[in-house]
């Protein structure tokens, strides 16, 4: 079984490593952060190496931001573009 996930791993690395330049980071949020996550927040953007997320709430961005270094770690692994941060905006409503 754990072959079948790295493979998978694999894959998914690849296909991400061949769309154009600046969207990969989006593309592999929701792998990142998982579907919950995803579900409560939206990629704005990805520009000079900041991904700008948005998020619902204040409580929501001092939970993300304690775990932005490791979503960040993930994103470079698997979007082979280089993440230097994460931000997150609140949502304006």
């Amino acid at each position: 079984m754990e072959q079948a996930g790295a493979g998978l791993e694999k894959i998914v690395m690849g296909s991400l490593r061949r769309v154009p330049q600046g969207e990969a980071p989006a593309l592999a949020w929701p792998l990142v952060c998982g579907s919950v996550v995803a579900d409560r927040t939206r990629v704005l953007e990805f520009a000079d190496g900041v991904l700008r997320v948005e998020v619902s709430d204040a409580g929501w961005k001092r939970e993300m931001q304690g775990l932005a270094p490791r979503y960040v770690a993930q994103l470079n692994r698997y979007s082979g573009q280089k993440v230097e941060r994460i931000e997150f905006v609140i949502r304006q409503v």
